[in-house]
């Protein structure tokens, strides 16, 4: 059976763009405003899922109350921690450490920002909550609250690009994506 899964990244941040990863900022304003505006005459969902950091969470939570849905928080839906790098942007790392910068854009699963989560433990611990999602929710359209990085992986498994194409993959804040997902983890992109 298929699980109707809608993907919607977290807003604008408090502390601005860059890699957030771990750090676990909040929504600005406008974070708040992007995010209503993206779940406007959509649904109706079953359930929300949400990464626990607060720039989903609390959104999850105004939004299950609005809509009298249940939340679950889940940690596997976190975004990739990019250890030395998180908290700095594409900007200032290209001053500071361009060339491991240009070696992960190039190629992300064969570089790992130092200190960082190899994408290739990122890509299973992601997948695997997304085949346990399926397995509990199969028939179901759950709305999942995330992040970039997620979002980039499941969309890139879903269009069929290869791995070095992760991050060309374009998530802006608020945005609203629809996946159906089989059996294994299969993933395909709806209208």
């Amino acid at each position: 059976m298929t699980l109707r899964l809608d993907l919607l990244r977290h807003g604008e941040t408090e502390l601005g763009g860059g890699l957030r990863g771990s750090l676990d900022d909040a929504l600005t304003a406008k974070g708040w405003e992007q995010m209503r505006a993206a779940v406007i005459d959509q649904g109706p969902w079953d359930r929300l899922v949400s990464s626990p950091l607060q720039r989903c969470a609390r959104f999850a939570e105004e939004l299950g109350e609005r809509l009298g849905l249940p939340v679950v928080l889940e940690k596997d839906l976190q975004e990739l921690h990019f250890g030395a790098w998180e908290g700095q942007s594409a900007a200032a790392l290209m001053e500071t450490d361009a060339e491991a910068l240009g070696a992960f854009w190039a190629d992300p699963y064969g570089f790992t920002p130092p200190e960082g989560e190899p994408v290739s433990a990122f890509s299973a611990r992601v997948l695997a909550a997304v085949e346990r999602l399926h397995q509990a929710c199969a028939g179901e359209r759950v709305l999942l609250i995330s992040h970039g990085g997620v979002m980039r992986l499941l969309l890139a498994r879903a269009r069929g690009l290869p791995r070095e194409q992760l991050l060309n993959v374009e998530v802006g804040h608020g945005a609203l994506f629809s996946l159906r997902v089989e059996a294994d983890a299969v993933l395909k992109e709806e209208g």
